[in-house]
């Protein structure tokens, strides 16, 4: 019978390895799986390539990640937020890469990438630096910059329930770019605030259906970002 159901974070971050390209859900604090995250921190995989909608905020969740050396690149359209203290300071020093792309080819990009579709066109960037390098093409007069999709070997996502298939839902903001990060890594483990029975979820309301999901880790106590940011708390503790 299927069960992806794994028994904690550690467990189900155990086969990142150095040099992976990793996918992290969120829209700021809203499904951001900082469980999961802090867990990559403890299990020490280095060398990452993130693709993130940011860079996280405080000492951390991502920006933690980021803060004890584990990332080399960031591929993000947010590197700089309100409570940006980590990725701005190691930018400057030349002590971590940056690919900017505007989100909305950011949410394309990933989805493409799930979708089997190598590259498309799109108008977003024409004549900014962003589009230096970077193939152009006129459609009925109008110029495009080709854009290739994103892939990733692993994605950590936040939802809001899940089944032991790895059925998913998710909770408003909160669904953000998870369910297309499910899509696009080779596997996709999923931190969820409750695990419920088989059946309970309705099929209609299901946003990512479990064939995209490798694992599934219940933590029926997230940690809140923005209070831990407040705190002033730093991982490790």
């Amino acid at each position: 019978m299927i069960n992806k159901i794994v028994a904690s974070p550690a467990e189900a971050v155990a086969d990142i390895f150095d040099g992976a390209v990793v996918m992290i859900s969120g829209f700021g604090e809203a499904g951001s799986p900082i469980e999961l995250i802090h867990a990559l921190i403890d299990q020490g995989a280095k060398d990452l390539t993130v693709i993130s909608n940011n860079t996280g905020s405080g000492h951390v969740g991502l920006a933690a990640l980021i803060e004890n050396r584990r990332v080399k690149k960031m591929i993000c359209s947010f590197p700089r937020t309100a409570n940006s203290k980590v990725f701005p300071e190691l930018y400057k020093n030349g002590e971590i890469e940056l690919e900017l792309v505007p989100q909305g080819t950011l949410a394309e990009r990933i989805r493409s990438g799930g979708a089997g579709i190598p590259a498309f066109y799109t108008p977003t960037s024409v004549g900014t630096p962003l589009a230096d390098g970077k193939e152009t093409r006129e459609f009925n007069g109008r110029t495009y910059v080709l854009q290739h999709a994103l892939e990733a070997d692993f994605s950590l996502v936040k939802c809001k329930a899940a089944d032991r298939y790895g059925n998913l839902i998710y909770n408003k903001t909160a669904r953000n770019f998870g369910p297309i990060m499910c899509t696009a890594a080779k596997t996709a483990i999923v931190q969820t605030k409750q695990i419920v029975d088989l059946g309970r979820l309705d099929p209609e309301a299901v946003v990512t259906p479990g064939i995209f999901v490798s694992s599934v880790v219940e933590v029926a106590d997230p940690a809140e970002e923005s209070k831990l940011v407040a705190d002033d708390r730093r991982y490790p503790w």
